[in-house]
């Protein structure tokens, strides 16, 4: 969103032109399903490349073939992914294919139609969750109602919050304000940062249910 200042904590993908073909791509709402697919395939393992470069790292010296040595890296700790169903799976494959044999751990949270609250409905998580960095894995960044259920398991599970990185395509500056104001040690990677809210809590501009436009459903 033009004018608006990303929080300290909040990283935002390089606005580049090819960035922004992608995101006009699956805005789009005459875009088939198969290539909203494979677009926001595309933005998904950029989004994931750039979450892993917030991640610490330790010296690791390795021997070259040529038999010199080379001072690299690697990461500190173990990572997982966390995916908040259902729209939210879309995102395992990039990471799966950015890390291998990573662990991803899965949350149902709906809204309870009696109070309008998020309710956790079903949760498995790596056991050894608490000592791993956390990429909590959803496209959508709405009210930051399910978001912040969703870091709250992750807590109860004693997963310490500078350790949660939030991975989505599309945020609202509500949505940004509200989770960081409960939770202010995680990181926020996001794509896009849209003007705001509908009435009906809908971002807008947006691109529609992303969940429902890729994995070709009605609700």
């Amino acid at each position: 969103m033009a004018g608006y200042q990303c929080p300290p904590h909040v990283h935002l993908l390089d606005q580049t032109n090819q960035l922004k073909a992608l995101m006009t791509m699956i805005r789009d709402k005459n875009t088939n399903r198969g290539d909203f697919i494979f677009y926001s395939d595309r933005i998904i393992r950029l989004l994931v490349e750039e979450s892993l470069n917030h991640l610490p790292v330790v010296d690791k010296p390795v021997i070259t073939p040529t038999n010199n040595e080379f001072n690299g890296v690697a990461f500190k700790g173990k990572i997982c992914g966390v995916s908040i169903m259902r729209a939210g799976e879309s995102m395992e494959q990039g990471l799966r294919e950015c890390c291998r044999s990573v662990r991803i751990g899965k949350i149902l949270i709906q809204r309870d139609e009696e109070t309008a609250l998020p309710q956790l409905y079903y949760s498995k998580l790596p056991e050894d969750i608490a000592s791993r960095y956390c990429l909590l894995l959803d496209p959508m960044l709405a009210t930051g109602g399910s978001a912040m259920k969703a870091i709250e398991v992750l807590l109860d599970n004693g997963v310490k919050e500078e350790r949660i990185l939030f991975v989505n395509l599309i945020a609202s500056p509500e949505g940004i304000a509200a989770t960081l104001k409960a939770y202010p040690g995680i990181k926020i990677i996001t794509a896009e940062v849209d003007s705001g809210l509908d009435e009906n809590k809908y971002i807008v501009p947006g691109l529609g249910d992303f969940g429902c436009r890729y994995f070709g459903t009605d609700a």
